[in-house]
């Protein structure tokens, strides 16, 4: 079970290192109404297990960050609203935090930035010289890096989420984001990432991929 009172402290040091001391109401209303977002019962994979893992992540590599408080902030809002059967949920997620983050202090233009993050998740795919943006995708992927046991059961809870697709349609179109994710040139654009992570995800990702196939 995920640590609710460690995560309210992770939300409070991610918001105040984001705006300037004092300049904001209470930050616990905000984690919570975050926290009950992440645990709503349609979700099985993004879960608050996958907010702390690249809340972890994010913590390994914000040496790579140009702002890794703002990096963090992208983290709590990037699956804040999340319908499996709905394609917008990246865009409503970047509206709830444009909405949320002003009144809680936050800056515009670092606002506008947690927003430009958490639309950015749709493809991952940073330009090169995108620090903020290399961090959060390259956290948000490092479950494909993960061990085999830990890989099976992310497989698996995506499934779970998709449990209305009949299975040869799941197939199809988890087969085709698969065969997107390997056809890139690299998966993970921090140098951490790359040496740590690329030649497992790869590995994984063809490991199902066949699996999948007929």
């Amino acid at each position: 079970m995920a640590d609710l009172d460690a995560l309210r402290a992770r939300w409070t040091r991610a918001l105040e290192g984001a705006r300037s001391p004092a300049a904001g109401p209470d930050p616990a209303p905000y984690a919570d109404n975050l926290l009950a977002r992440w645990q709503e019962p349609q979700r099985r994979y993004h879960t608050l297990a996958h907010l702390t893992a690249v809340l972890d992540h994010i913590d390994v590599l914000e040496k790579y960050a140009a702002d890794a408080d703002v990096v963090r902030l992208a983290a709590w809002f990037h699956d804040a609203v999340y319908l499996p059967d709905r394609s917008e949920n990246e865009e409503r997620s970047a509206r709830l935090a444009e909405r949320a983050l002003p009144e809680a202090g936050v800056s515009e233009e670092r606002t506008a930035e947690v927003a430009r993050l958490v639309r950015l998740t749709v493809t991952h795919a940073p330009e090169p010289d995108d620090a903020n943006g290399a961090v959060l995708c390259d956290a948000d992927l490092a479950i494909l890096a993960a061990a085999p046991s830990a890989y099976a059961a992310y497989t698996a809870a995506v499934r779970e989420e998709y449990h209305f697709v009949p299975n040869d349609a799941f197939r199809e179109g988890r087969s085709a984001i698969l065969r997107q994710l390997l056809g890139l040139p690299r998966l993970f654009r921090t140098p951490y990432g790359t040496e740590k992570w690329e030649a497992t995800a790869r590995y994984n990702l063809g490991a199902e991929l066949e699996m999948l196939s007929p």
